[in-house]
């Protein structure tokens, strides 16, 4: 494919990202997955040339751009060299005319950076919520040691206990390290919410919004396989993908739990006042993983913000309800909105005086109500609230 073709393509991409994004379709990176599959002639290069001029176009549009083309214009409009490929030759796009729609430029939406700025989220901070991401590892403590382990590329160690970085782009998922357990792709951000539950060996556990797991085999390998680690979680898909998960890093002890939607404290009466400690992974906007996705800032409404609240503040009230005396209770979610943040636990603490917040007790994060925030610019990882609760 020739530079210019390769515009025309992104933007072809680009209309159809868009429209996925406005009907909650299928995310960036599997729009693209369809969008080459036909299309064979297109080498590696090209695939990777047309990737990065789709995500950098839509890292620079704040509001849902009108079209690809307008997206495309918006990012040539700060590049010449590029700006001159829309010279109408074959397979390129179109002269820009006067009359061309140009996409805004911005972080996100205009009531989403409001809501990012009345939260704290402002200029480099908000800025740095669009930077590329770099490949995190955890290294799974129940079959290996970050310090004696050898990987095909240097890794540098991350503040988290079993943390180690790679750059950007890096292919770990055929490594034999990779295969047979022992290195997990996990952001230190997320590392470190696991380990602000402090999950020790013989506790019984509960991973409330368990998903495909992630995080609850980070609590299987710090509990050191022992004890009882119940993770639940109301999609199917998503939890049966833990028990070959699971298989892989040696941890045996997970139990999983599927759960009704709005009937979750019912499927979990037999634990009522058991855990010793619960991690709440809650359903939230994820305004601090747009690093990875950065078009999920085109899909987010008012409304389903408040929804995402409206669930938090109700898993964290059942959370509650697990706790024996003594216990404590993790919350996070992987936002910097103080409504699925600060404000969740002011609320939290409001209705149940019985409970009080204490630090994380974590090596990064900067203070943020009753939590710590952690974010790109500050700590290098995706962004996070997490608070620690415990019963007196």
């Amino acid at each position: 494919m020739t530079p210019a073709a390769r515009v025309q393509a992104a933007i072809e991409v680009l209309d159809a990202v868009i429209a996925a994004a406005r009907s909650n379709g299928a995310p960036a990176d599997r729009v693209l997955s369809d969008w080459f599959r036909p299309r064979r002639y297109a080498g590696s290069g090209d695939r990777r040339a047309v990737r990065d001029l789709v995500y950098a176009a839509i890292r620079t549009c704040g509001e849902v751009p009108a079209s690809g083309r307008a997206a495309m214009l918006r990012l040539a409009g700060d590049d010449p060299a590029l700006a001159a490929l829309f010279d109408g030759s074959r397979h390129a796009p179109e002269p820009v005319a006067a009359d061309d729609h140009v996409a805004e430029a911005g972080i996100a939406p205009r009531w989403l950076a409001a809501t990012l700025a009345a939260s704290g989220v402002t200029d480099a901070a908000a800025a740095a919520l669009l930077d590329r991401a770099p490949l995190d590892l955890r290294v799974n403590a129940l079959k290996a040691s970050r310090d004696a382990l050898d990987l095909p590329v240097a890794a540098t160690p991350t503040v988290a206990a079993h943390g180690l970085r790679l750059p950007h782009g890096t292919q770990v998922d055929q490594w034999p390290a990779y295969l047979d357990g022992r290195i997990e792709v996990q952001d230190t951000g997320s590392q470190l919410t696991c380990e602000a539950l402090a999950a020790q060996p013989g506790e019984a556990v509960i991973d409330l919004c368990a998903g495909a797991g992630g995080k609850t085999l980070a609590l299987a390998a710090a509990m050191q396989d022992r004890g009882t680690l119940i993770a639940c979680d109301t999609d199917r898909t998503r939890l049966s993908k833990l028990a070959p998960r699971a298989v892989r890093a040696g941890a045996g002890i997970i139990e999983t739990l599927l759960l009704n939607p709005n009937r979750e404290a019912e499927g979990l009466a037999a634990w009522a006042g058991k855990a010793d400690a619960v991690l709440v992974d809650a359903p939230c906007s994820g305004t601090g993983t747009w690093r990875r996705n950065p078009e999920a800032r085109w899909r987010l409404t008012e409304a389903q913000l408040a929804r995402y609240a409206a669930i938090q503040s109700r898993l964290l009230d059942i959370a509650a309800g697990l706790m024996q005396p003594g216990g404590r209770l993790v919350f996070v979610t992987c936002s910097l909105l103080d409504i699925e943040g600060a404000a969740q636990i002011d609320a939290f603490l409001a209705r149940h005086p019985a409970w009080r917040a204490v630090s994380p007790g974590l090596p990064a994060g900067s203070p943020r109500g009753q939590g710590l925030r952690l974010s790109p610019q500050h700590d290098g990882t995706d962004g996070f609230f997490v608070a620690r609760l415990e019963l007196s």
